[in-house]
């Protein structure tokens, strides 16, 4: 089943910082950036909420796989490719997830978006827990499948094919773009 939009629907971009694009992908990052650029243009000619989310750090507790390190100065510095607009909302998180601990949801509620469409890198962690927490907020979710990667390719494949269909609808970029020029959102 197709994608259907809302009248008044935001775009969520997640990680897409000089940190993550430069780790090996599943897909190739530029690919993933172009798309999500396209993405957020159509948005912003609409006048349509875009969200930039950038993570800055993790969560506190222990896991069996270390961040490693100190990454550079500018890890977490969002890439060019995106304009970056005065109009565009950010997100610093320091969790998986753009909801928890940030006025997320609250910024949402004030530009009256009852939808999030989503992109970004990585599949199974930003996007995913992302996707999940909007999903829980109550906000209808579009999940742009050539606009996402992972570092891994099962793990890509695994929340498209099996999460992402329980939590809202999938499309591909040129799908979306023709939703928003038929709905002239």
């Amino acid at each position: 089943m197709p994608a259907t939009l809302d009248t008044r629907p935001a775009l969520i971009v997640i990680d897409l910082q000089k940190g993550i694009v430069g780790l090996p992908t599943a897909h190739p990052a530029p690919e993933i950036i172009g798309r999500a650029a396209r993405i957020a243009d159509a948005f912003r000619q609409r006048e349509l909420p875009v969200v930039l989310v950038n993570v800055a750090g993790g969560a506190p507790g222990r896991t069996s796989v270390s961040a490693g390190g100190t990454p550079p100065a500018d890890w977490a510095d969002l890439v060019p490719d995106l304009k970056q607009q005065d109009s565009d909302h950010t997100v610093t998180k320091f969790t998986w997830g753009a909801f928890h601990d940030t006025n997320l949801d609250s910024h949402l509620r004030d530009v009256g978006a009852t939808q999030v469409v989503i992109v970004g890198i990585a599949t199974s962690i930003g996007v995913e827990s992302t996707a999940r927490s909007a999903h829980e907020h109550g906000f209808n979710v579009v999940l742009v499948t050539d606009a996402m990667t992972d570092l891994s390719a099962d793990s890509h494949d695994h929340s498209v094919g099996s999460v992402f269909p329980k939590l809202g609808e999938l499309t591909n970029t040129e799908e979306l773009l023709d939703l928003l020029d038929a709905a002239h959102v």
